[in-house]
């Protein structure tokens, strides 16, 4: 199947946490990743702790209520990769072409997301077991 979207790279992996101190400590310290920013994203109930390697994102996600997704995994799956990431060109046409082509989505259109990137989430149950994010620069 051809499809007329891009995949542009990896723009993060994302690792659910219950602190973001130690984490934050390995990445930013230890391994020397710049810390770029830390976002509370209310309609996710998750705050984002980012560093940047300039070639890809880690994304740290603390849950902020009982109701996020975040707690959820957590709870189910403990602290740990989350989610893959990948930046596209054109996110409406992803959507649509993999919909088309059989793909379960979460997200049928675009929301905003961290950094104000667009963004729209691919079920599990059709990669494989990953839950995956595509994401538009704004």
């Amino acid at each position: 199947v051809l499809m007329n979207f891009k995949i542009l790279g990896i723009e993060h992996v994302a690792i659910a946490v219950n602190d973001l101190n130690q984490p934050a400590d390995v990445f930013g310290n230890l391994l020397g990743i710049p810390h770029t920013s830390t976002e509370d994203v209310e309609d996710q109930r998750v705050l984002t702790d980012i560093f940047d390697t300039g070639s890809g994102k880690i994304e740290l996600l603390k849950a902020t209520s009982e109701d996020s997704p975040i707690t959820k995994f957590l709870d189910k799956r403990g602290q740990g990769v989350h989610h893959i990431a990948f930046l596209v060109d054109n996110l409406v046409l992803a959507l649509k072409e993999l919909s088309d082509a059989g793909v379960n989505l979460i997200d049928t259109e675009p929301r905003i997301g961290a950094e104000g990137m667009l963004i729209a989430f691919l079920h599990p149950k059709s990669t494989s077991g990953v839950l995956v994010e595509l994401c538009q620069k704004p």
